[in-house]
């Protein structure tokens, strides 16, 4: 498996340079990528809801709980059908989504943080980290557009990063590929 992934190497390396520019397409044309991440969010849910729908319509001879697959599947076929025909509409969604998990979050945070407080020092620690989340989540509500923007950059360091951090890894990957390669040449 080593030898074959360093023999490989270059496909590292390729990988690692469509994650940059996916990452420099995202900081340069923002809207367009989020538009593009909503429909691949949608293509996905809806051949996961098609999926799901034969699933639960094969089974259902053979199971009694059949129709949740079936449910399952009509769900996501659904949610895949508003995300292809209103992708603003799934982009705030999503969006909201996150600006609810932050809130949540730092409520559950600063609960945490008070029934701690007997138990471990600097407790505050925690609540501050709660407030941040809130406050996230507040920002997020109140800027759907820019927090979505700013979710999108995050998402776009992060995979420039990752893409550099391949490409050198496919090159250490070619590196310990050839010497054997020499030797193998020398044995010829």
């Amino acid at each position: 498996m080593n030898n074959a992934v360093a023999r490989n190497w270059w496909l590292v390396v390729l990988r690692g340079i469509l994650a940059i520019l996916f990452g420099l397409t995202a900081f340069v044309w923002p809207a367009y990528t989020w538009i593009v991440l909503v429909f691949m969010f949608g293509i996905y849910t809806l051949v996961g809801g098609l999926a799901a729908v034969g699933t639960g319509l094969s089974r259902a001879k053979d199971s009694s709980r059949w129709w949740t697959s079936l449910l399952k599947g009509m769900i996501s076929i659904s949610a895949a059908v508003i995300a292809l025909i209103w992708p603003q509409l799934t982009g705030l969604i999503m969006v909201l989504v996150i600006t609810g998990g932050a809130v949540l979050t730092g409520v559950l945070e600063i609960i945490a943080a008070i029934h701690l407080r007997h138990e471990i020092n600097n407790e505050w620690l925690l609540a501050v980290g709660g407030i941040v989340s809130i406050a996230l989540g507040v920002f997020l509500f109140l800027q759907p557009v820019a927090g979505g923007i700013a979710i999108l950059w995050t998402v776009a360091a992060f995979v420039v990063i990752f893409g550099v951090l391949l490409i050198a890894l496919g090159f250490r990957l070619k590196n310990q590929n050839m010497p054997g390669d020499r030797q193998a040449l020398r044995s010829a």
